[in-house]
Parts: structure tokens; C-alpha cells; sequence
């Protein structure tokens, strides 16, 4: 504890000189580790403080960390012409990185940051007086930080093949420098952990929004051991039963269609009943909050106005489309309806007045000539943004490059503001076709394909899959999953779940038995011989 020295005598003589003439106090003014754990408050801050890491603590870095490392290195995007610009992201999508990678020594430094504070959380709540928290409060904090603490190992294994296991609040020198732990080691806790979060209560109110509930909890814990199942092949059955276990205890959650799966991601239905883990953000700036990103301009193309760095590339695209027109619309018939909520791409559905492309019909932003329309002075006509309006030439031919819908606003206007869009991390949609694969690769494939048609059904408007096999359904997953979660970071582990990294990513630098994990950061190498 730090103290402050006080003059107690100011030498009204000479003869007060000893040490009686000073006092030691301790400040009175200013928080320390000993008093600052005094009530439910405190501990409150602490956990949101866990929360702050999850992508990543900061404006720009929510964007700039997140994608580069979670998405670059997969096969269903191509980096925007600004992205290219900077090499530490082009390193990660043609896996020629090295351990001083920046972007992604970021993101494991944020991870083991919130792991810091969640467990100050373990190690002081239960310190707090009678007087200053409930029991019940007390419980559930303490449930909140280990699956919080879960979460971010599982993060951490999942990109890294071995990790450092922090379980506990570091107050001594010597517990700094800690090895790295096996893979069924990490498992093994994280899921422990995630277990103990499953005490959480199912529903939170109003005022926690987005905090983990026993939703959360149980998702992730099937999602921990359906990879486990595939790492581990020896357990694979007592995995997957496990696996299903934890996702049937996913309750109350159900699937929304149409704008308001559109919405999950532009901000205006946010925490909706299929979200069962969501990271929130606000554009509120009062009183100096900054709880907001600029996510919506990172993921908008140029054209759109935005800073063109991540664009679905021909393989998305041609998932996408591969069942072909099959719904009713327009001339020619429709896509599967996720593809119009994903991607803006030349289509009459964009062209027709049906849907607006940031505010204009698609052919405002692909026309590949203008003419600016000029008012009676010969002054270019300005928006109510203070832009020049542009019309696309007479005849102007209309160009394809798709850019995505997902996490960009409904306006030109708004994608000049901050951006307050929350990042759904689970969706129920992904409880779902989760429990179908467990129950496929069970055996059990007419049990899996009610549960696939209803997705289709209610998110795609398409008709019901065709095949009955274990191998069909297992097609008919993966082709689900591609079209169901670009930017929501789980291609990657799918790919390596699956075995199909190297066939995926091959031709562009990944190399089997190389790449994937990410290596231990350099900076964690230098200070820690721990781990050399």
C-alpha cells in the first residue's frame, strides 16, 4: 500500500528534528488493490473490464485486430484495395507471417488482459463484506468471470496449439513465467470452466444486456467439445454426447427471418431472440464514453464510401448461388435470401427499388461513368451530406464487385458517424446446426435434417435439402455454415475441424503442419523462458 509522509511540525525550533516530527498515513484519496474491492459496484467494473477485451478494447482495434486475424487467413474473402497496404495483414492471408506478427500478438495480449481481470474478479469478490454485496450477486459474478476466464483460453486454444493457462491472479514475481500446457490440458480447464458458468441465469435484465447468461455458457461448452471430439477421435462418442448434452440445455432462443436477421447486424435489432452471446457497443459519447467502433467502415468497399479492407470473394459468391434461383422475384426468381441480407452485389433485387444500397439503387454505385449534375449557377449539386450527386451516364455499364452488407449501415449518412453496431458472438442459429452435426456424426441423419430445413426455411426461404445420407448431410452443413456466418470468425476452425485447410488454402501459401496454429508472439518468447 502506498503511504504519504506528513509533516507533522513544521520546525518551530530547531529541537523538533527527530522522527516524531513526521506521520505516516495512508492516503486517503486514492484506491489501491487493499480497498478497492468494498461493494457490488466495484466488482462490476472490474468484470466489465473483462468485457472491454473481448474485440478489443478499443475503436479502431475492434476492426483492425478482430478480422485480419480471424478472417484473412480463411477462404471465403479477398482483402480490399486499402488492406493490401499494410503487411502485417497481407502476411496473414498468404501465411507468410512470422512471430512478430503484430495483429495477432495483439489479439492474444487483449485475451490474457481479460483473463488478468477476471481473475482479480475470482480472487476478491469472494473478499468483499456481507455488507457491501449479496450472496446471490456474489454467486453469480463469480459464475460470470469463469466463463468468462473460459471463453478466453478457449479463444487462445483455438488459435494457438499449445497456450500458457492463467488461472490464477498473479501477485508475485515468480508466478509470472508459466509453460505452455498440452491441448487436453487446456480442454480439459476450459471446459471445467465453462461448466461453472452454466450456474449463470438463463435470462439477464434490460440493464445487462449482452452479459453471459447459462445460454452462453452451455453453447460455448457444446462448441468446446465438438472440436475436442474431432482432436481427440478415441473419445469422439463421449465428446459428442457431451456436445449435445450442453446444447440442449440451450433454451429460449429461437430464429428470426427476414430484416430482423438483417438487422442483427446494422444495429437496429440488437440483443433479439436468436442472439445468445452478443458484444455490445453504443455511439453514445456522454460524459467521454467511447463504447463504439468504426466496424461499418472497415467492412464498407470503396465504393460504398467506406475503407474498402474485406470483400466476399468468387468462392462465398458461388456458395451462395450454387442452388440457383429457386425462390420466387423479379424475372428470373431469387437466391437463397441470405445471400441479399449478406452481400450487395448486381442483382435486380438491388437494382429494382425493392432494396436500397445505402440509400441509392445499386446501379448508383457501379455505373463506371458519371455525369454530376449542375444547378443553375453551373455549381455542382450537393446531398444533404454536403456531397456532389452523382447519376450514372446514359448507358453506362453496370460492374460486379460485391461488397458486404453485413455491419454496413442502411445510410450514406450513417456511415459517417461512429458506429455503435453490437457483434453478435453466438447466434442460435449456430446452436442449431451445431446439434446437427453432433447428431450426424452420430449416426443420426434423419434426426440432423429437420433441424437444417428449418434454418433454410426460415432464414433462406428455400425449399428442403435434398440427400438423406450421413454424407449429405454433412455436405449440406458445411454448405450452411459458409453461407450462414461470414464476418462471425468461425470458418477457420470449421476448416480445421474438418480436415480441409490445406485444400481450401493451399494454393495460397498454407502449409500442413505449419500453419495451423499461430506461433507463440516473439514478445512472449523474449520474456518468458518458460516457454522457449
Amino acid at each position: 500500500m502506498k503511504k504519504l509522509i506528513y509533516l507533522a511540525s513544521l520546525c518551530l525550533t530547531m529541537s523538533f528534528a527527530s522522527c516524531d516530527d513526521f506521520l505516516t498515513v495512508s492516503s486517503p484519496d486514492e484506491l489501491t488493490t487493499d480497498n478497492f474491492w468494498r461493494d457490488q459496484e466495484d466488482a462490476e467494473a472490474t468484470m466489465a473490464s473483462v468485457y472491454a477485451q473481448l474485440y478489443h478494447g478499443d475503436a479502431y482495434a475492434t476492426s483492425e485486430v478482430r478480422w485480419p486475424v480471424e478472417a484473412f487467413r480463411t477462404d471465403l474473402y479477398t482483402m480490399g484495395n486499402d488492406a493490401i497496404n499494410y503487411q502485417t495483414w497481407t502476411d496473414i492471408y498468404k501465411f507468410t507471417y512470422t512471430n512478430g506478427n503484430t495483429q495477432f500478438s495483439y489479439y492474444y495480449q487483449d485475451l490474457y488482459r481479460g483473463i488478468n481481470f477476471a481473475n482479480q474478479v475470482l480472487e476478491f469478490v469472494p473478499q468483499i463484506p456481507e455488507t457491501g454485496i449479496t450472496t446471490n450477486k456474489r454467486n453469480e459474478l463469480i459464475a460470470e468471470a469463469h466463463f468468462m476466464r473460459g471463453y478466453l483460453h478457449m479463444m487462445l486454444v483455438l488459435n494457438w496449439e499449445k497456450i500458457i493457462i492463467r488461472d490464477k491472479y498473479i501477485n508475485d514475481q515468480a508466478e509470472l513465467n508459466l509453460p505452455l500446457s498440452d491441448r487436453a490440458t487446456c480442454w480439459d480447464f476450459i471446459i471445467d470452466e465453462l461448466k461453472l458458468g452454466t450456474a449463470l441465469p438463463a435470462e439477464r435484465p434490460s440493464t445487462e444486456a449482452g452479459r453471459a447468461t447459462s445460454g452462453a455458457a452451455n453453447a460455448y461448452l457444446g462448441f468446446a467439445y465438438l472440436t475436442r471430439a474431432y482432436e481427440e477421435p478415441e473419445q469422439e462418442a463421449t465428446f459428442l454426447s457431451n456436445a449435445l448434452d450442453a446444447l440442449n440445455e440451450v433454451k429460449g432462443y429461437e430464429l428470426v427471418s427476414g430484416d430482423d436477421l438483417v438487422d442483427m447486424f446494422n444495429g437496429k435489432n440488437k440483443n433479439c431472440k436468436e442472439s445468445v452471446f452478443e458484444l455490445q457497443y453504443s455511439s453514445n459519447t456522454d460524459n467521454g464514453a467511447r463504447y463504439y467502433s468504426y466496424v461499418h467502415q472497415f467492412i464498407a468497399s470503396k465504393q460504398l464510401g467506406g475503407w474498402d479492407e474485406i470483400l466476399p470473394n468468387d468462392f462465398l459468391m458461388n456458395e451462395f448461388k450454387k442452388e440457383g434461383r429457386v425462390r420466387p422475384g423479379g424475372t428470373a426468381g431469387r437466391y437463397d435470401q441470405r445471400l441479399y441480407n449478406t452481400v450487395y452485389f448486381l442483382d435486380e433485387y438491388f437494382t429494382e427499388g425493392e432494396e436500397l444500397v445505402i440509400g441509392q439503387e445499386y446501379s448508383y454505385w457501379f455505373a463506371d461513368k458519371y455525369v454530376y449534375p449542375k444547378d443553375e449557377e453551373g455549381n455542382n449539386i450537393k446531398d444533404e451530406d454536403g456531397d456532389a450527386l452523382k447519376e450514372p451516364a446514359p448507358g453506362a455499364q453496370l460492374i460486379d464487385r460485391p461488397a458486404f452488407r453485413r455491419f454496413t449501415p442502411a445510410t450514406k449518412k450513417e456511415l459517417k458517424t461512429r458506429c455503435g453496431f453490437n457483434i453478435p458472438l453466438m447466434r442460435y442459429v449456430n446452436v442449431l446446426l451445431m446439434k446437427a452435426e453432433v447428431l450426424n456424426k452420430q449416426g443420426h441423419p434423419e434426426q440432423a435434417i429437420p433441424i437444417i430445413n428449418d434454418i433454410r426455411r426460415i432464414h433462406g426461404d428455400m425449399p428442403a435439402m435434398s440427400g438423406t445420407t450421413q454424407a449429405d448431410v454433412q455436405a449440406q452443413i458445411e454448405h450452411e455454415r459458409i453461407i450462414e456466418f461470414p464476418l462471425e470468425s468461425y470458418r477457420w476452425y470449421d476448416l480445421r475441424r474438418w480436415g480441409k485447410l490445406e485444400q481450401q488454402l493451399g494454393s495460397r501459401g498454407f502449409v500442413k503442419g505449419t500453419h495451423e496454429f499461430f506461433p507463440i508472439p516473439l514478445w512472449e518468447i523474449n520474456a518468458n523462458p518458460q516457454v522457449q
